[in-house]
């Protein structure tokens, strides 16, 4: 929890100030935006089925070497559909 800097939240009145921690930095999301919540379970939704479906996280740094090679493959690999199942990354 110490290496913890920010908390992300919204504003529903159900959080008090006796919620927030004194070291974290408290972000709220943007007042009436129902899509900001969407994409972020989207995403969570996504690395859960193409990532924590296959392999084991033992710690920190593994998992933020797992979450740069998704990301490389993500951007480079991975085909969009929106974009004519070319990658993100192509010309």
């Amino acid at each position: 929890m110490e290496s913890l800097r920010f908390l992300i939240r919204d504003r529903d009145t159900k959080y008090t100030c006796t919620f927030d921690a004194d070291n974290i930095e408290i972000l709220k999301t943007s007042p009436q935006a129902p899509k900001a919540n969407a994409q972020c379970e989207r995403v969570i939704g996504t690395l859960r089925r193409e990532i924590l479906d296959h392999i084991l996280i033992v710690n920190t740094t593994h998992a933020h070497r797992v979450l740069a090679e998704y990301e490389r493959h993500y951007n480079q690999h991975r085909p969009h559909q929106a974009r004519n199942h070319q990658p993100l990354d192509a010309p």
